[in-house]
C-alpha cells in the first residue's frame, strides 16, 4: 500500500470520527431537549470516540509530512 494513500486513509476516518461524534451530540440534545444524566454519559462516550478521531488525523498527518520530509 502506498504510504501517502495509508496517510490520507487516517486522516479521512480520523474527520468521519470526529464530524460523527458531533452529528450525534447534537441529534441527542435535539431530541431530548434537556441535557440530563443520560444525555451526559452519552457525550463522555462520544468524547472518547472523537479523541479516536483527533488521533487518526494526527497519524495521518505524520504519514503525510513524511512524505516532504525525507
Amino acid at each position: 500500500m502506498n504510504i501517502n494513500l495509508l496517510g490520507l486513509t487516517f486522516t479521512a476516518l480520523g474527520e468521519i470520527i470526529v464530524a460523527y461524534t458531533i452529528i450525534s451530540v447534537h441529534h441527542r440534545v435535539m431530541k431530548e431537549h434537556k441535557i440530563d444524566a443520560n444525555v451526559f454519559k452519552t457525550m463522555k462516550k462520544e468524547q472518547k470516540i472523537a479523541l479516536v478521531g483527533i488521533l487518526f488525523i494526527i497519524v495521518g498527518y505524520i504519514i503525510n509530512a513524511s512524505q516532504f520530509l525525507g
